[in-house]
């Protein structure tokens, strides 16, 4: 069989506390500290990347992000056995990108020791806001001290590279407390600044507060606004968009995550992970193979192993998805290995928005794909983009 070309994502499902406004699926502190869970789930973990490396004949992934959760909640000692069977295996980037995240409650000299000596190269951390009121309200945990002493940490004694996330809309947060968590942030020197304007999920304590009158969020117009303002200010301060909710210098963008945008391989491990392999095939008549694990820590933890969903993925959802996934991205969909799947341009599929959309100056000249200001309305875009995939469907037989 021939050797697969992918990365690896790892799901840490562990949190002190699961924030208000989150849907990911994790596990609150209070089921899982103590009676060793934690050393089982890394030898769990260990069975489940080692199987899945060998099975699909994967080695030296292009890159490898440790996502959750919180994964520095493993502690150095754990995160350097996790760290140590990836090198062992094969499933550590030799010269790719290697991503750990982190909360900053959680970062200390002995984690950052592990993550140097384990060969990651970047550590992501959750700051989310600066404003006390704001934190308060969207139920994330830490002070503002402990979170400056960690930023400091990364900056000053980590080798590598860090990003950040900041979040856009939260209760009672309008554009002035954004703009100044985005100059503190900034202070650090983060390679990267993710800026998410705020979702709230169903089934969330955010959620439940927001329907209860409990809380109240910016209207849309209004959210819209601040959001565009944090953009502008992070453009201005030498950190460019180059993906939806993604900003950094020219050099440091996260190599991972560009997997995703323009529709690369890659493998999930962990409970609730989910890894997509794409076999292009011949004839541009690509299929794809999705592996979803059950979002299940127990499960993932039992003798028989995690319950695990297999879905084959035809042609029209694979262009559906390549669609969805390029043009968050500012270079836009890979449309070399486009063509190569599925035997054609892919302008012949969605010819009539882009020459529209062109026309009204929301792509960039010369490419395919949404400017900065295209992607304000990526959503607009797509739906009129599957209307054109539609019509074209009898045509491609």
């Amino acid at each position: 069989m021939k050797l697969v070309t992918a990365s690896l994502y790892i799901h840490v499902p562990f949190c002190k506390k699961k924030c208000d406004y989150c849907d990911f699926y994790s596990v609150p502190e209070g089921d899982w500290a103590g009676g060793g869970l934690l050393d089982r789930f890394v030898d769990a973990l260990r069975a489940d990347i080692g199987g899945q490396l060998a099975g699909f004949r994967v080695s030296e992934p292009a890159s490898v992000y440790i996502g959750g959760g919180t994964p520095s909640l493993l502690g150095p000692g754990r995160l350097k056995t996790l760290l140590e069977f990836l090198e062992a295996a094969g499933g550590r980037p030799l010269n790719g990108e290697f991503t750990v995240e982190a909360n900053p409650e959680s970062v200390d000299e002995a984690f950052l020791r592990a993550c140097l000596e384990g060969g990651v190269t970047r550590i992501s951390c959750g700051v989310q806001s600066f404003n006390k009121e704001a934190r308060r309200a969207a139920g994330r945990r830490g002070g503002i001290e402990r979170l400056g002493a960690a930023l400091a940490l990364l900056g000053e004694a980590y080798g590598g590279a860090f990003s950040a996330d900041l979040i856009s809309g939260l209760p009672g947060a309008g554009e002035s407390v954004l703009l100044r968590d985005i100059e503190t942030l900034l202070r650090y020197g983060p390679a990267q600044v993710s800026l998410y304007d705020l979702s709230v999920e169903e089934n969330t304590p955010l959620y439940r507060n927001v329907a209860a009158s409990k809380l109240s969020l910016p209207q849309a117009d209004e959210a819209a606004r601040i959001w565009i303002a944090g953009r502008d200010f992070l453009e201005a301060a030498g950190y460019p968009q180059y993906e939806v909710s993604a900003f950094a210098p020219e050099g440091k963008r996260s190599a991972h995550n560009i997997v995703y945008w323009r529709m690369g391989n890659w493998l999930g491990a962990g409970p609730s992970a989910s890894g997509t392999l794409i076999r292009d095939g011949g004839g541009g008549e690509a299929r794809g193979l999705r592996r979803t694990v059950a979002a299940d820590l127990r499960g993932y933890l039992s003798e028989d192993g995690p319950e695990v969903l297999v879905e084959e993925l035809d042609r029209d959802t694979l262009i559906r998805e390549s669609f969805l996934m390029g043009f968050r991205y500012i270079e836009g969909p890979d449309t070399a290995l486009f063509q190569k799947r599925f035997g054609c341009p892919i302008e012949s599929l969605a010819g009539e928005t882009f020459s529209r959309w062109r026309e009204h100056g929301k792509m960039r000249d010369g490419l395919c794909a949404l400017n900065r200001e295209g992607l304000l309305m990526l959503n607009k875009f797509l739906t009129e983009c599957f209307i054109d995939i539609d019509r074209s469907a009898p045509r491609r037989g």
